[in-house]
């Protein structure tokens, strides 16, 4: 699952209950990193094309919690719950991922993910590799029909994007 430095092509594959997503980014380490944990940036690239988010709290340490709200211009809302596991500047995030209502409440009928990514030095830029942890096959599926693979590719391709104005 290895491409070559300057490739803004998305990888991804599944392995068991483990859904493993690469990009590589021709930038910093430390300002890849940034643009996880800074609500100032992430609310500028987060989500798929269309969709705008709102940053309504994030604490970047474990047991912290990031609470945001992607939002299309009809109206359509996704609300997202995260808690930190492990914050390893600029190495990596380990956090339990989650649909929620507006007050951060879990929301009912969609998996709970475990979401560890890391942040790897590649030549002149930074692969990230995202691995999404699911409990049983099911969430696995749900998640895939979902649209998660388009919609992160489009999330990437949208901090691709922000990384160059920078």
């Amino acid at each position: 699952m290895s491409f070559n430095e300057g490739s803004n092509e998305t990888f991804t594959k599944v392995e068991g209950l483990e859904m493993v997503m690469e990009r590589f980014f021709m930038a910093p380490r430390e300002l890849v990193f940034s643009m996880y944990t800074d609500p100032e940036h992430i609310q500028n690239w987060w989500g798929p094309i269309g969709w705008n988010t709102t940053i309504y709290q994030m604490d970047v340490r474990p047991g912290g919690i990031w609470h945001y709200c992607m939002r299309l211009e009809d109206g359509q809302e996704a609300w997202g719950k995260s808690t930190y596991l492990e914050v390893e500047k600029p190495e990596r995030l380990v956090y339990e991922d989650m649909f929620s209502d507006e007050n951060g409440n879990d929301a009912e009928g969609f998996p709970v993910m475990k979401i560890t990514v890391d942040f790897v030095e590649e030549g002149n830029g930074t692969r990230i590799v995202s691995r999404t942890l699911f409990e049983t096959e099911e969430d696995l599926k749900q998640v895939m029909e979902m649209g998660v693979v388009e919609g992160m590719t489009e999330t990437f391709d949208r901090l691709e994007q922000y990384l160059n104005q920078q």
